[in-house]
């Protein structure tokens, strides 16, 4: 049984003058998965994700949300059914947390319990703090908190866990994945490789106002990445290395560090001991690895994911 549509894009444009933010893209985002955008600082993730929340108007193009169709303004029904994590929440400091999702809660028609979101979310010790006192994993799983309490069908997430801790950051990936099983849809940006191969149903890599490359993440790897990758540090000069390129062609160098790609692995990896041998460079740290989500938009862009 095919999955419902909850949201298609056609076409869509959105200029700033000469720069075009996002130009001439098409998506479809499937009920009860994790759609991703996936691109560098700059692509045009998050002018995507403002036009889909109503917080801008796009130049042309279609968007359909809910079978509805989207012209200037999100119209109040289909805003009641979606939540928004957005990259930055200035909520007013000296409130509390309970005083925040109270706030929120009174501005849709079927909310949840607050403290049904405050457990969701792990903040029913911090019910009473104030704003101001908040962690910044806290104030993030409140912003969370705040797209939720509308018991949304939708919930639009920018970039939500930039700039946290690890252990933060694994705590939003479990929030994301407990609410995709209860059935909700969740609009991902992201420019974490990690975070995007670890969450997504689906995947579209965006650069220059561009879609670049779509599919599951397995998908992509499969398309655009199936070569082993070879790491190692090298303790040698430029010159030298300029002699590996040329035997074994295209290569990253990380300060001390080269990185290149191996189809056929014996072979690269005997081509590059030899070499490593014939000038006296210490090989280190040699490992290798399968391709990943990070290799495939390096290879796609050239650019650096966090430029």
């Amino acid at each position: 049984m095919a999955k419902e549509t909850i949201i298609e894009v056609n076409d869509l444009k959105k200029h700033y003058g000469h720069v075009k933010a996002v130009d001439g893209i098409s998506f479809k985002v499937l009920k009860g998965e994790v759609f991703t955008l996936l691109g560098p600082n700059g692509a045009g993730k998050t002018t995507t994700l403002e036009v889909l929340e109503g917080l801008k108007t796009h130049d042309s193009g279609k968007i359909t949300m809910f079978g509805k169709t989207l012209r200037t303004n999100v119209p109040l029904e289909i805003r009641e059914r979606i939540g928004v994590v957005l990259q930055e929440n200035n909520f007013i400091e000296h409130l509390t947390v309970t005083e925040i999702l109270k706030m929120f809660k009174n501005l849709y028609p079927s909310p949840l319990k607050v403290n049904e979101v405050l457990k969701i979310v792990s903040l029913q010790e911090k019910r009473k703090a104030r704003v101001e006192k908040l962690s910044g994993g806290q104030r993030q799983r409140l912003a969370i908190g705040t797209a939720l309490i509308g018991n949304p069908d939708l919930i639009f997430m920018d970039e939500p866990t930039t700039g946290l801790d690890p252990q933060a950051r694994r705590n939003i990936w479990d929030m994301i994945e407990k609410f995709k099983n209860s059935g909700k849809t969740i609009f991902l940006t992201t420019h974490y490789m990690e975070e995007a191969e670890m969450l997504s149903d689906y995947v579209y890599i965006m650069d220059h106002g561009k879609i670049i490359a779509n599919g599951t993440p397995r998908e992509l790897v499969s398309s655009f990445g199936e070569e082993k990758i070879i790491e190692a540090r090298v303790n040698t000069n430029n010159g030298k290395i300029s002699e590996l390129k040329e035997i074994l062609g295209d290569i990253e160098i990380e300060e001390s560090k080269v990185i290149f790609e191996a189809s056929d692995l014996p072979k690269t990896m005997k081509s590059f001991l030899d070499w490593a041998e014939a000038n006296s460079v210490e090989v280190e740290d040699l490992s290798v690895r399968q391709s990943n989500l990070e290799d495939v938009f390096l290879k796609l862009t050239g650019r650096s994911l966090r430029d």
